[in-house]
């Protein structure tokens, strides 16, 4: 390669990480509005629950009064008339109604408290680490512009990079058609129903009030579906054992979740003194061996497998294993439109923590994955 075909290859380059910086910044910007948004929307929310709380106190102290009347009337009935009776059930009854709304509007608001401060958060997150990435860009930007001589020797492996950067957002991009997928087919599809049958709930209040205990039982158990759909798509995101606890106990409540699941037992061996990694070193280990599990479970037709993790102080060794029917690595590697039962994206999370991974596998012999990361 001469110097003047370098030279081009540079400036390339700089034009290219510099598109990107803008394409970065302006993400940033959009997500900023976007935090914006939902704070302002938040606020607004905050001070509507505040007040819908103040009116249930309210109410329930006029619902209480109203009660009291009731027994007072329906005690001494002789003391009072057949319309003042009457009089006294219709605004208890009334009140409870209403209660009973505002109490609903106050859930409702309450879960839209929850679920823009959630969101917030993570907008807030992602800002500080597009910042963050803007900065390194202009680091490497300086980098460049004062001259990367030794780029022909850099070719292949920014062209490995780049492959890689290219799975990881097509690999992104799956993942998020996939968790569209699972919410439009259950919690959108949940709430949609929930909204009709609390509708259909209002409408026998008038109607038939007797039946609304029966719709309300109904509701709930339909609450609860929804719920449990949520929690699972949540988990699959990002288990939240993961943050609260660390590595070790994750992957215990996903063995033993998987297992209840598909039947698949996982012998988990833990040597070592556990204790929290960083963050991107969990969330990789916990990902490379969910795929590990999940390639046992629909190719080496086994029932149990094992798992054993060696914690040291300047590395996590793991290996995972099963006698099942094992593969021809090289022939998997090599085969086109594959994604090779997914040891792409878990070698492209290893190269990213620099560790090692190691496969011992043939047909009819079982399959053994050695994971190494630095510490």
């Amino acid at each position: 390669m001469d110097l003047s075909t370098l030279d081009l290859i540079i400036k390339e380059t700089i034009v290219a990480i510099e598109r990107s910086q803008a394409q970065i910044y302006e993400i940033a910007e959009n997500t900023r509005l976007e935090a914006d948004a939902v704070g302002r929307e938040l606020a607004a929310v905050r001070n509507e629950l505040e007040a819908v709380m103040a009116e249930v106190d309210k109410l329930e102290a006029a619902e209480k009064k109203a009660r009291l009347r009731l027994a007072e009337v329906s005690r001494e009935f002789n003391r009072y008339t057949e319309q003042d009776i009457k009089a006294a059930y219709d605004r208890a009854y009334n009140l409870q109604i209403e209660l009973i709304k505002l109490r609903e509007k106050e859930k409702v608001l309450q879960y839209r408290r929850n679920h823009l401060e959630i969101s917030l958060r993570r907008l807030r997150t992602t800002l500080e680490r597009a910042e963050k990435l803007i900065s390194q860009v202009g680091v490497v930007l300086a980098y460049l512009n004062d001259g990367l001589h030794d780029l022909s020797l850099k070719i292949d492996e920014l062209q490995e990079t780049q492959q890689m950067a290219y799975n990881i957002i097509r690999a992104q991009e799956e993942e998020r058609k996939r968790v569209a997928r699972e919410i439009h087919d259950g919690p959108a599809q949940s709430m949609a129903n929930l909204a009709m049958r609390a509708e259909y709930c209002l409408k026998l209040l008038d109607k038939d009030p007797h039946k609304v205990r029966q719709e309300l039982v109904e509701l709930q158990n339909l609450v609860m579906l929804s719920l449990q759909e949520v929690r699972k798509i949540i988990f699959d995101l990002r288990p939240m054992v993961l943050d609260d606890l660390g590595l070790v106990p994750a992957l215990k409540r996903y063995f033993a979740d998987y297992q209840e699941k598909y039947g698949l037992e996982i012998d988990f061996l833990f040597f070592g003194k556990e204790r929290r990694l960083e963050s991107t070193v969990e969330i990789a280990l916990f990902r490379i061996i969910q795929e590990a599990v999940n390639n046992i479970k629909k190719h080496a037709g086994v029932s149990r497998a094992r798992v054993k993790m060696e914690m040291q102080s300047d590395r996590v060794a793991v290996s995972i294993c099963d006698t099942g029917r094992g593969f021809d690595l090289n022939s998997v590697q090599n085969r086109k439109n594959s994604k090779g039962y997914g040891l792409i994206g878990m070698r492209e999370r290893i190269q990213l923590l620099n560790g090692e991974m190691l496969i011992d596998t043939s047909p009819g012999k079982g399959t053994q994955i050695s994971i190494m990361i630095p510490l």
